[in-house]
């Protein structure tokens, strides 16, 4: 009897590092997570990297490892194209220095791509066609799958939803929807409101403000309540542009600032039918991310599994 194969996934963000090992179908089995020091720029995260995948494959003996980066990559060779939140990426071979360290074979992908996989094969968009996943963390990014495959535009074509200039060539949707845009609303609304329970929240425990949101929201506070109405009319902007141009079936909200939950998934549906046309009303159905902080590493796991498989195949 041949053992389950195992998957390395590892997801690079802005602001955390994760190393998971799985199945083919997308089980986590082991997980080791790392916070980034964006001081310290990609180098750092690769020694965190290099430090944490040797152990994992020695217990594991994976088959391959799939990679989800926080930025545009060309999927086909595993380059970084740009780095917009970590100093160190641009052109970085990421692919080829994986296989280096490691000796296994190494597939690279958009990170919003991969949990726009892992939502539509085992999360929020199972069994919905084309599914939509929008993330709200340190950026903000996009990914469609049509028929359960990730949809790839000409090189380098993701769905940059982040970088829509929807207010001229100055402004991009992250500068109004992203986790860190949310913070500095935050700690300009709590300066005019000191005495609301969100300012106290912020004052006890200072720094990613966003995370006191949703006690504040629990306990009525109405300055929070409206920064989550401002939140979900800037997002529902980018989103009504989505759906006039690729009708999904499903948008799944994903990212640490969807982690607010219900109060901001409401919000965003309410707004969304305003923001396109008549005809497409009431608009696809909008849900919170089912993989929740585990949508990444999930999409990854298929995507190695699925490119493995193929590599295997055609050799």
């Amino acid at each position: 009897m041949t053992a389950t194969p195992h998957f390395v996934a590892i997801e690079i963000g802005g602001t955390k590092l994760q190393l998971c090992v799985g199945t083919a179908e997308g089980s986590i089995v082991d997980r080791r997570r790392f916070l980034v020091d964006r001081e310290r720029g990609a180098e750092g995260i690769r020694e965190q990297i290099a430090q944490g995948v040797p152990e994992l494959i020695a217990k594991w003996q994976p088959a391959a490892i799939g990679v989800g980066y926080g930025g545009p990559v060309d999927w086909r060779t595993g380059r970084i194209w740009r780095s917009y939140h970590i100093a160190g990426w641009s052109d970085f071979p990421l692919g080829d220095w994986l296989r280096e360290q490691t000796g296994l074979p190494v597939y690279v992908e958009n990170d919003s791509n991969l949990a726009t996989l892992g939502e539509a094969i085992c999360g929020a968009g199972k069994g919905m066609n084309p599914v939509f996943y929008t993330n709200m963390g340190s950026g903000v990014g996009g990914g469609l799958a049509v028929d359960g495959r990730i949809y790839h535009g000409a090189p380098p074509g993701e769905m940059e939803l982040g970088h829509l200039r929807l207010h001229g060539p100055g402004r991009i949707v992250e500068d109004d929807c992203s986790g860190w845009s949310l913070d500095k609303r935050i700690r300009e609304a709590v300066a005019t409101a000191p005495q609301s329970k969100l300012a106290q929240l912020v004052a006890a425990d200072p720094g990613e403000e966003a995370r006191h949101l949703t006690a504040a929201l629990e306990a009525g506070d109405p300055v929070a309540q409206a920064l989550i109405v401002t939140q979900a009319g800037h997002f529902a902007n980018a989103l009504g542009v989505v759906v006039q141009l690729l009708h999904p079936e499903v948008i799944v909200l994903g990212g640490g600032v969807s982690l607010i939950g219900e109060p901001l998934r409401a919000a965003v549906a309410e707004r969304l039918p305003t923001f396109i046309m008549d005809v497409f009303h009431p608009g696809p159905r909008v849900r919170l991310a089912g993989l929740r902080e585990d949508s990444v590493p999930v999409g990854a796991l298929l995507m190695a599994a699925d490119r493995f498989q193929i590599s295997k195949t055609t050799h």
